[in-house]
């Protein structure tokens, strides 16, 4: 049987089918001004769950590529241009070691060569203070901190150890007895105040420093001896390896050390004559101002046949400017302020480089360690070797300079008697002698030195591989980040947008539909029963 319709049930209905209609409208119109699907979560739930999920992800995707990445490529920069500019330094100055090893240099040359070393000695860890955005790129965690002292600071003390072994040990020449230009004829006639240069050549290992305070021992029951006395001898202890020179083995040995202030110290505890340099079988002097242990033959020998390592403590106050801060290389304790002392780890108990890396997310569970470390850069050997080139090229022009100095006495009307002219014989001969030593020393370190600056090329060329590699490494992640952001982009714009003109054709329907409810709606309210009595 037909359900009986009432007008009542008519109006119902198309109120609703209105409502929907203008329900439609006015989605599609929002649609329309915002490109939007939904506006609310509730407008489709499924939607808006992925939509949140696609944003997330693209956000973590932005902060790699717009942020991260590019911190990290202006880190690189920043670390490859300064490693680049530190390999030029050195390359000059193997140029200058390159130069100075020829036997034909006249004194405009050498004082050609030392102008140009004098320069360079500034210019050795300059880069090393590089930074990026106020964060130096070569001191690890130390971002805030220089690499070098950037001034004087001659009340600065650390207690330094330092690691060395065999490997360290090489062959250098000592000289004594220079000739002093006579300054008068009594002068000249004593023929007792005649010098009589001598070299001697020892196996040695430099210090990271010089001019240190103390050698510090330490006993096994804890206690401290600085020893700094002119002339003091302490025994220290080194350890064997094995034949690879890496594995420690159960054996120590010891050996004696007579600290001196200085060659001329040394050279005056001297028992021979003429005085020489001397060391007593077995043993080593340590060279305060110059930062030098110095071992005899028997204990060179003893140390590289067993293949030792020697863990060395000593005392340093004053620091200049451009010098190696001692936290970045050693093992080390500021004492500077006695009741705040600042203690500095760069090795571990076993010997083991303690490593300051920064790290920078790059991608999802990918990192990328941007810093480098400057002991994987900057030699601390570099500086102390162009100091060694300086002394050695001024030692020649000053041999240089007594030999004319006398020559031209000689012809001096003060000195033209038969004494005094055999005897500025004897002073020229000693001083040619020093000159013969002081130019075949220039050319024999300047020779060896080229050596040494191709390993610290080596160095540098490592570290400089090391951020090429790391920049490619990066530059491929930043590709792949680069895709999958326009992925994630494409994406969420599928899931949340809509096409402008889609929404115009259905807004268009839409609406006429609408028109036309409110105009079917206006005939059936004409029409009642009482049109029909």
């Amino acid at each position: 049987m037909a359900m009986r319709i009432t007008n009542n049930i008519i109006l119902h209905n198309t109120s609703i089918n209105i409502n929907g209609n203008k329900g439609n409208v006015d989605t599609l119109n929002n649609q329309m001004t915002s490109q939007k699907k939904i506006q609310r979560p509730s407008d489709d739930p499924v939607t808006a769950i992925r939509a949140l999920r696609l944003r997330s992800t693209l956000s973590e995707i932005d902060q790699y590529y717009e942020k991260n990445i590019p911190d990290a490529e202006s880190w690189l920069d920043v670390t490859e241009t300064a490693i680049s500019s530190m390999q030029d330094v050195i390359k000059t100055i193997r140029t200058q070691c390159e130069y100075g090893a020829q036997d034909s240099l006249t004194t405009d040359n050498r004082k050609t060569i030392l102008t140009q070393l004098e320069k360079l000695r500034d210019k050795v860890y300059a880069e090393g203070n590089a930074d990026y955005a106020g964060r130096t790129v070569f001191t690890g965690y130390r971002t805030n901190k220089k690499l070098t002292f950037t001034e004087d600071e001659q009340k600065t003390s650390y207690e330094i150890d330092q690691k060395m072994s065999y490997a360290d040990l090489q062959e250098h020449r000592y000289y004594g007895n220079d000739v002093t230009v006579p300054g008068n004829k009594a002068d000249v006639l004593d023929g007792t105040k005649i010098a009589s240069p001598t070299q001697a050549a020892y196996n040695r290992i430099r210090l990271g420093y010089d001019s240190i305070d103390s050698l510090d021992v330490t006993d096994a029951a804890g206690t401290t001896t600085k020893t700094s006395a002119n002339g003091s001898t302490v025994t220290i202890s080194y350890n064997y390896t094995d034949t690879t020179g890496t594995t420690p083995v159960n054996k120590t040995g010891n050996m004696n050390v007579t600290v001196y202030d200085s060659y001329d110290k040394w050279l005056e505890a001297s028992t021979k004559t003429p005085k020489s340099y001397d060391i007593a079988d077995g043993e080593a002097v340590l060279i305060r101002n110059t930062g030098e242990m110095v071992f005899s033959k028997t204990a060179a020998d003893t140390l590289s046949t067993n293949k030792a390592s020697l863990d060395i403590s000593y005392t340093k106050t004053g620091f200049t400017n451009g010098e190696l801060r001692p936290e970045y290389y050693y093992n080390c304790t500021n004492i500077t302020d006695t009741n705040n002392k600042l203690k500095y780890e760069k090795y571990d108990k076993d010997g083991n480089q303690i490593y300051q890396d920064i790290d920078y997310v790059v991608a999802a569970n990918q990192t990328l360690t941007v810093n480098t470390e400057a002991s994987n850069v900057f030699d601390h050997g570099l500086s102390r070797d162009v100091d060694e080139l300086i002394d050695a090229v001024q030692r020649s022009l000053d041999a240089e300079q007594k030999v004319t100095d006398l020559n031209a006495m000689k012809k001096m009307q003060e000195y033209s008697s038969d004494d005094c002219q055999a005897k500025l014989e004897e002073w020229i001969a000693a001083a040619e002698k020093e000159r013969d030593y002081a130019n075949d020393n220039m050319q024999k370190l300047y020779n060896s030195y080229i050596g040494n600056c191709d390993t610290y090329l080596n160095k540098v060329n490592l570290a400089l591989t090391d951020v090429g590699s790391k920049g490619q490494s990066l530059a491929l992640t930043k590709n792949r980040m680069s895709n999958e952001q326009e992925t994630m982009e494409e994406l969420k714009s599928k899931n949340e947008d809509r096409e402008l003109s889609d929404i115009i054709l259905e807004y268009t329907a839409a609406y006429t539909a609408y028109q036309s409810s409110l105009q079917a709606a206006s005939k059936v309210n004409q029409v009642t029963l009482l049109s029909y009595l």
